[in-house]
């Protein structure tokens, strides 16, 4: 039976098929252990946290920013996917998500010059190399995130190399811990974010100056995971499509640029969102505000997008589909504030959502 809606008409990407387009962005919970044996590794708030927004029918969960490395964390409180113990944690939560219903994505990142950070109820400041917790960022070039963070060391080319193979580990981690989804973290000024900008890239060699160096990162990296991945499962990969500066950043022309290219290379879906490279800047927020962004990657690119940013209601989600601005819709603070917005929605519209047995007294 076809869905009344079409935030429930199934999403098929190679050869997974999504129930519904009622997605989960990736959103950080700061929450894992920092030292010995298990730092880095989910625990029972990440296993509890996941659960209910499956249990309350989001289709796809995208599990947090994941680190490749231990530097690559933006806090040390992050979750990581550089060893096996780490995998065997991710595995209870990526089974648990299957069993109702729902298909588990990892996204995976390096947080570059804006690693090394406290958690965001300690203030989120930045954390100094020599203190208990903090270490030394890694960035394309020399350039702080702000005045009060450490100024990065510039990576050299083979640390550059060393990063895309750890990124390519983490998808085969990724792939071992049980997801279905892997999405390249690319947005937010996070590293590969801060080669594609010209205002973090200064670089001279081939990974900085003109566009086609300023993305050969975020390429190498795409490569090094689509070979990893199988090929029978899709690809994500998650953009700021711009840095809202009005000179000197990354712009909406070169997303669109950019996102055939990582069609070419493997990517089956760009997820749009915006911002997080440069300090200081003012966005006009509002509802749906990112939207735009992700109907013109979709209409002058060959790549499925999904839409975020202050999406919160049923009809705005399902006016987004439904007017030929995204494939799919990702949800985050809202879910946060309703784990069940999925089955809210399906109520509204008259669809269906799966219900576990255990709640089918009370819907």
């Amino acid at each position: 039976m076809s869905a009344a809606s079409a935030l429930f008409e199934p999403c098929t990407l190679r050869s997974l098929t999504v129930p519904n387009r009622v997605w989960m962005a990736p959103m950080c919970q700061y929450s894992a252990e920092v030292f010995g044996p298990n730092a880095g590794v989910a625990n029972d708030w990440h296993f509890a946290h996941y659960a209910a927004r499956a249990a309350g029918g989001t289709g796809l969960i995208l599990v947090e920013a994941t680190a490749v490395s231990p530097e690559g964390r933006i806090s040390p409180a992050d979750l990581g996917i550089w060893n096996d113990t780490q995998v065997a944690a991710l595995r209870r939560i990526s089974a648990f998500l299957e069993s109702q219903g729902t298909v588990p994505g990892i996204q995976i990142g390096h947080a570059g010059r804006k690693a090394s950070t406290d958690r965001p109820w300690r203030g989120g400041a930045p954390l100094a190399p020599d203190s208990a917790e903090g270490w030394q960022p890694l960035a394309p070039s020399p350039v702080p995130w702000d005045e009060r963070h450490t100024v990065p060391t510039e990576l050299t080319v083979d640390q550059i190399h060393q990063i895309v193979g750890q990124f390519a580990a983490a998808a085969r981690r990724a792939r071992d811990a049980g997801f279905k989804v892997v999405e390249i973290h690319g947005a937010h000024g996070y590293l590969i974010g801060q080669f594609l900008s010209p205002h973090s890239n200064k670089r001279t060699d081939a990974y900085g100056g003109p566009f086609e160096n300023r993305v050969r990162f975020a390429l190498e990296v795409t490569d090094a995971v689509r070979a990893a991945w199988p090929e029978d499962l899709p690809l994500f990969f998650r953009i700021s499509a711009t840095d809202w500066l009005e000179d000197g950043g990354w712009t909406a022309d070169e997303t669109v640029r950019l996102a055939a290219l990582l069609k070419e290379h493997g990517v089956d879906l760009l997820d749009v969102s915006t911002g997080g490279n440069a300090s200081g800047v003012r966005i006009p927020t509002g509802p749906g505000y990112q939207v735009p962004f992700a109907e013109r990657v979709r209409n002058e690119s060959p790549l499925a997008v999904a839409a975020v940013g202050m999406i919160t209601e049923p009809r705005q989600a399902e006016k987004i589909l439904a007017n030929g601005e995204a494939d799919a819709i990702l949800l985050g603070r809202e879910l946060l504030r309703d784990p069940s917005w999925a089955r809210r929605a399906a109520r509204e519209f008259g669809d269906e959502v799966h219900v576990p047995d255990q709640y089918h007294r009370s819907v």
